[in-house]
């Protein structure tokens, strides 16, 4: 997994939404009794090309969310989308989770369950066929859901590897 086309992103003057993935009740067992705590993972985007994720663990849900959303605009990326849809297919794993993305024609909506949906709506991808297998972990499924989506490469920036023009990479 390479990650040399990794692009940090600016928050400021970004309409971020943040989607809450997993909320765990977390329980530390000590001499005095049971303290609870709780831990959250956030996905937060802008709906168009820019998606970061983030954990907080906090005594409150609501201070768990607040950190979680902030440790994401920690980490924001861009991602290439065209007309709505993934470049090409890919395939990625984080730890014992595996997902595989598929563009998708317009209208068929976003086939993909609880923490990968979560990511790609924030990314702003309307059409994608995706299927998870292996752990179905949200930390982990979310981490390998950005990985693929970071894996992914437009023409333009594959024209510039190559040092070729557009069409020469449409028509070989």
């Amino acid at each position: 997994m390479s990650n040399t086309n990794i692009k940090k992103v600016r928050t400021s003057d970004l309409e971020l939404k943040d989607r809450l993935v997993s909320i765990q009740r977390v329980t530390k067992v000590t001499k005095g009794g049971r303290t609870f705590s709780f831990s959250a993972i956030v996905v937060v985007g802008n709906e168009n090309g820019i998606v970061g994720y983030g954990l907080g663990k906090a005594g409150e849900v609501t201070s768990a969310i607040a950190k979680g959303v902030e440790d994401a605009k920690k980490n924001l990326v861009k991602i290439p989308v065209l007309n709505g849809t993934i470049p090409h297919k890919q395939e990625a794993r984080y730890s014992g989770s595996h997902v595989m993305i598929r563009p998708a024609a317009p209208g068929t909506g976003i086939i993909a369950g609880g923490a990968m949906r979560a990511v790609l709506e924030s990314v702003g991808i309307k059409n994608v066929l995706a299927k998870s297998k292996g752990s179905s972990n949200p930390h982990n499924l979310v981490k390998a859901t950005v990985a693929a989506l970071l894996e992914l490469r437009d023409a333009r920036s594959v024209s510039q590897v190559r040092g070729v023009s557009l069409d020469k990479v449409f028509n070989g």
